[in-house]
């Protein structure tokens, strides 16, 4: 049976210098975005469309809930199987195409750096993020490929890259 889960947030343009959006120039894209009693988070459009470079803008949401949800799903499923991460770090990259007709998101990469304690469960882990990407609910909801390229490690050894 379906379930749904509606999530409300609240974004409030800051952004207004006295002229409201008069001239497209004259006023601010800052805005602050609420959900249900948790922090702030300070919103402004990327410094190209003339956006404030020290908050975070819609793109870099976009980047890293896709990177927070491969996360979630993949520590869940290692917890499963018995495979004891002892560190998850992506440095996640998404393309954003400007100037075709699309304008559009083309990519995002996923580079988790892991680390689990079961050297003899490498292969397991790796594929696990394979699992992790099909069951990712944002990576499933938008019309771009999200890829993964993990990097394991054994907790006291040296990076390795899966074959």
């Amino acid at each position: 049976m379906a379930k749904d889960h509606k999530y409300a947030v609240t974004v409030e343009w800051t952004g207004n210098t006295g002229e409201g959006t008069r001239d497209y120039s004259g006023y601010g894209r800052q805005h602050v975005i609420r959900a249900g009693g948790k922090p702030d988070v300070p919103g402004s459009a990327d410094p190209q469309f003339r956006g404030d470079p020290e908050r975070w803008n819609p793109e870099d949401l976009l980047v890293a809930s896709l990177s927070a949800c491969h996360q979630l799903w993949y520590l869940h499923l290692c917890a499963d199987a018995d495979i004891t991460v002892e560190s998850y770090l992506d440095r996640a990259e998404g393309t954003l195409r400007l100037g075709d007709e699309t304008n559009r998101f083309v990519d995002v990469v996923l580079r988790p750096h892991v680390s689990i304690r079961e050297p003899h469960r490498i292969d397991d882990a790796v594929a696990l993020h394979h699992e992790a990407h099909a069951r990712c609910f944002i990576a499933r909801s938008v019309a771009f490929e999200v890829r993964c390229e993990p990097v394991m490690a054994v907790a006291t050894g040296q990076p390795t890259r899966p074959g």
